[in-house]
């Protein structure tokens, strides 16, 4: 093992590592999870995982009510921090609202971590998927509308590094999860400027996503409207809404760089 190695080996802190992954699965269910339940998603012993829940329920994160512990409201106060300190979260909020009035769809903005899409910024017309999205849902990236989009941003030798690390699972007969094929969709999507998902995340649902720029031409950010099949058309959806989404995203660059 070299000395940066072992460096890092000593700088990881494994307890405090821990208990993230444990704080993390009890926001996973709207009801909560047992010590049981969150030993088996972590694969940690409950032992280690009651250590954890016990500790986190000290400092206010998670409350006990029985045998089952869910997430307090003071898990807001990490998430906040980092959306006080993201302008673009708080400019995109009013424009997506007036997207989702106009055209009474729903309409979000993400940005990428690891293989996952994260909510910052969300106006819901109507509940038309079966996850309950919230600013700080997370999707996985290989099979969404803006998680394409935002992995199409980066170098090609980077997409094929997050794709190697992903669990490519079909959600649907449509899923794509194979990943050569993968990289030459994202190879179009970064060619076209824009991504439509077509019922790949989840049977009967479309999205379609552009991509929001720096200044420098970098992609920071992904805008989408999500829509139902037996609503929407696939000509609406280009003729449409991707205007829309283009004008948004033009006028949410940042400024100043």
């Amino acid at each position: 093992m070299t000395e940066i190695g072992a460096d890092e080996n000593r700088d990881f802190v494994t307890a405090l590592a821990r208990g993230i992954e444990v704080l993390g699965v009890c926001g996973r269910s709207g009801g909560g999870v047992t010590l049981a339940e969150a030993a088996r998603l972590t694969g940690l012993s409950r032992a280690t995982v009651r250590r954890s829940l016990l500790t986190l329920a000290a400092m206010g994160y998670v409350a006990a009510e029985g045998r089952v512990f869910s997430l307090t409201p003071k898990v807001l106060t990490l998430a906040g921090g980092y959306l006080r300190s993201m302008p673009l979260a708080r400019l995109a909020q009013p424009v997506l609202d007036r997207i989702s009035r106009q055209l009474g769809e729903s309409c979000s903005l993400a940005t990428l971590d690891g293989g996952q899409i994260i909510y910052v910024a969300r106006a819901e017309a109507r509940r038309i998927i079966s996850v309950d999205l919230a600013v700080g849902s997370s999707l996985p990236a290989f099979c969404t509308s803006m998680g394409r989009v935002l992995l199409a941003g980066l170098p090609s030798d980077e997409i094929s590094q997050r794709l190697s690390r992903m669990k490519l699972e079909p959600l649907t007969e449509r899923t794509v999860t194979d990943p050569a094929t993968l990289l030459a969709l994202l190879e179009g999507v970064r060619t076209a400027g824009f991504c439509l998902v077509d019922q790949e995340l989840e049977t009967g649902l479309r999205s379609l996503a552009v991509p929001i720029r720096s200044l420098r031409g970098s992609v920071i950010a992904a805008i989408n409207v999500s829509t139902q099949v037996s609503r929407v058309s696939m000509h609406d959806l280009h003729v449409t809404i991707l205007p829309v989404l283009q004008a948004a995203a033009y006028d949410l660059r940042p400024a100043g760089e």
